[in-house]
């Protein structure tokens, strides 16, 4: 039951960051946007890893790296530039 909560909100937080960038209240480079795949990503790959199904948590685990590096990214191109 739990599993299934938290696949389930993994789910709706990558749909709605989807959403937000689809009618251009985020952007690919927003931080809230990152932070909605990222942390969608970790529940979907908690549910898969408990389902014992790799492929879904190889996928998941990609998809919260890559939001998880352009965050970083983002973070490290900020403190270089002398932007806020």
């Amino acid at each position: 039951m739990i599993s299934t909560g938290i696949g389930w909100l993994g789910v709706c937080l990558c749909t709605l960051g989807y959403l937000l960038l689809s009618i251009k209240k985020l952007t690919p480079e927003s931080w809230g946007f990152q932070i909605l795949n990222i942390t969608g990503g970790l529940c979907l790959l908690i549910t898969a890893i408990i389902a014992d199904d790799t492929p879904n948590a190889v996928a998941n685990l990609l998809w919260a790296s890559i939001g998880f590096y352009a965050l970083t990214k983002g973070w490290r191109t900020r403190g270089t530039s002398g932007k806020d």
